[in-house]
């Protein structure tokens, strides 16, 4: 029985946490420039284990009869996703800035890591995803198995976000041409700004 909760964890886990959206095209992109990747990884892993925990323990229920929560969740999502997709046009007029791999102008970890708890925290698709959706299936296992759920969710988020960022590196020769790093920018950009419209659009409705 654990294995199977096992297993349904893990695949369940894996088929969310691999949709392209604003925090992996991040991972990735931190991981091109190799800053401060091992912190990001264990944030992301982290943040999975215990918002899926949280939902296992029963606040799944609390998050889906909370229309107002959600709401605010939402508007924080596009404000950010905005915010950072205009950063990255901006950025994308200023390639030499940019530099792969090696470069010098690393940001401090502080403010990686305040990117990457946004990324995170402001994404309501994440409470959806991990909170309600993984949440409320793992609640409904066994209580000897739910361990063993969140286990097999927990397996899928390290290899995935290990893989995103650790393995981006093997992409840094394509990237160390500044045009590169200019259309990343312009397609991270316009994802995020893409985003936030689908966010504001869901509200409206």
């Amino acid at each position: 029985m654990g294995s199977s909760a096992f297993m349904t964890g893990l695949f369940l886990g894996a088929t969310l946490i691999m949709a392209i959206g604003a925090q992996n095209a991040f991972v990735l992109r931190q991981g091109l420039r190799r800053e401060h990747v091992l912190y990001i990884v264990l944030f992301c892993v982290a943040a999975d284990v215990m918002l899926l925990s949280v939902g296992v323990a029963g606040l799944s229920g609390l998050l889906g009869k909370a229309p107002a929560l959600t709401a605010f969740l939402t508007i924080g999502g596009v404000i950010f996703l905005g915010w950072y997709g205009v950063r990255s046009l901006l950025n994308a007029l200023r390639p030499r800035s940019l530099q792969a791999a090696n470069g010098t102008r690393q940001l401090p970890l502080r403010a990686v890591m305040g990117q990457a708890a946004g990324f995170t925290f402001l994404n309501p698709h994440v409470y959806l995803d991990t909170v309600v959706l993984l949440g409320s299936i793992g609640a409904s296992q066994p209580a000897a198995s739910r361990a063993w759920f969140i286990g097999g969710a927990a397996f899928a988020s390290v290899s995935w976000f290990s893989a995103l960022g650790f393995g981006a590196r093997l992409l840094a020769p394509l990237f160390q041409r500044p045009r590169a790093w200019q259309v990343l920018d312009i397609l991270v950009g316009l994802m995020m700004l893409t985003l936030a419209g689908i966010l504001l659009a869901g509200l409206n409705r």
